[in-house]
């Protein structure tokens, strides 16, 4: 029979040795890789972008939808497709899908094993895909990328699964910690993702790489958000951002004033069910626009209530049994309103 846990077993295996701090420099150096290769994977979106929609050699981002091609504008996606077709049949079919599942595949099923071929081919679709129109993200790229590359270098010493294992997911974290600069939040969904586990010997190493990563961003990729990159771009001084930025906000609450302010009353609605349908999506999309222009003219506000907002837009149809269940859910209650 089996015996029942007690408070006195241990919780879990915490233990480290000397290998972590080999590990943690061997994890610097794929986060040096990853901040690079994340370098490439935007710069590669940025060319393919201006070849296929202005014609222009250039690795700046540029939106699509400013291009003058009519309705030939309809076959780029098309074209972009056959090419990655293509890359997928003959070069390797694991670049296909986002990334995540197949960095999951390698990590459960492949040792940690992943391939130069899809190092180099992930990153080159994924700039084709997303560059003719692709209405995607790089973090599923360069997940399996960076990963890819950290499996490369630890397949290099021949060190054991674990141990590739960890620098699989360090090069993941990397990448990401690259692209998006939030280094902590690159470590801790890489922990979740794909490492299974929360021990100092691996979790030590995966940080350590998403640290020198989201270091190497700024002078590799700038800072700020894209939006706040378009704010640079005009001919005037910063100053005067925030009343750019207040225009939009001001034209957007117009539209839609639920849009306008923190949202906690509107997290109460949804909760509640009174907003669905063409309101919620209108409601969404004004908040989404707003948000990213109020967040590039600098402002003292926290990000936290306009994402808990969006998840709460994005599933507002519950059972009727949960809404009974707690009806008095909601930031209101929370603060006794």
């Amino acid at each position: 029979m089996t015996r029942a846990p007690s408070f006195e077993d241990p919780l879990g295996d915490f233990t480290a040795d000397t290998r972590v701090v080999t590990l943690a420099a061997m994890a610097a150096l794929v986060g040096v890789i990853s901040a690079f290769v994340a370098l490439a994977l935007v710069r590669l979106i940025g060319l393919f972008t201006n070849l296929a929609y202005f014609q222009g050699f250039d690795t700046s981002f540029t939106a699509p939808s400013a291009n003058a091609l009519g309705l030939w504008a309809v076959g780029v996606p098309v074209v972009g497709g056959v090419i990655v077709g293509v890359m997928a049949r003959y070069g390797s079919e694991k670049i296909r899908g986002h990334g995540i599942p197949e960095a999951l595949e390698a990590i459960l099923i492949g040792q940690s094993r992943m391939s130069a071929k899809v190092a180099i081919l992930k990153p080159l679709s994924s700039a084709i895909s997303i560059g003719t129109g692709g209405p995607f993200g790089a973090e599923g790229p360069i997940i399996m990328t960076g990963g890819a590359f950290g499996s490369l270098f630890a397949q290099a010493f021949h060190l054991s699964p674990a141990e590739r294992k960890t620098l699989l997911v360090a090069g993941a974290a990397g990448g990401m910690a690259a692209v998006f600069g939030t280094p902590v939040a690159a470590a801790l969904l890489a922990v979740e993702l794909l490492l299974f586990e929360w021990k100092p010997r691996s979790f030590i190493p995966v940080a350590c790489a998403a640290a020198v990563a989201g270091a190497l961003r700024v002078p590799l990729l700038g800072s700020g958000t894209p939006s706040e990159d378009l704010f640079r771009k005009l001919p005037i001084h910063w100053m005067w951002w925030p009343v750019l930025g207040g225009a939009v906000v001001g034209l957007g609450g117009l539209l839609y004033p639920r849009a306008l302010g923190v949202g906690y009353d509107t997290i109460d609605d949804l909760l509640a069910g009174r907003l669905v349908g063409v309101a919620l999506l209108g409601l969404m999309l004004t908040k989404a626009v707003i948000w990213a222009a109020a967040l590039a003219r600098v402002p003292p506000g926290a990000c936290s209530p306009p994402s808990s907002s969006w998840g709460a837009r994005s599933a507002p149809s519950r059972p009727p049994g949960f809404r009974r269940a707690i009806p008095a859910s909601g930031p209101r209650s929370v603060w006794g309103r």
